[in-house]
């Protein structure tokens, strides 16, 4: 039961951190200037918004490598 429940936790972390990298913007602008990422970012370095998305993927991936960890121990 708790094999499963991290399965599904995983499974979602995973989606949302590919939808997350996909929002970051790089050298040609990225999906993050949909939403107000891209406005200021090129006098005032990086804007609230990107660093709030930064944080959002440092968690997910956090999360992501903790629920790897413990599948592989759980699955040993």
């Amino acid at each position: 039961m708790l094999t499963v429940l991290v399965v599904i936790i995983h499974v979602l972390v995973s989606l949302t951190l590919v939808f997350l990298v996909l929002l970051h913007s790089g050298k040609g602008g990225g999906l993050s200037d949909m939403f107000g990422g891209g406005l200021g970012a090129s006098a005032a370095g990086s804007t609230s918004v990107e660093k709030n998305l930064d944080r959002i993927t440092i968690v997910a991936s956090l999360i992501f490598a903790f629920t790897t960890m413990g599948l592989v121990f759980m699955l040993d």
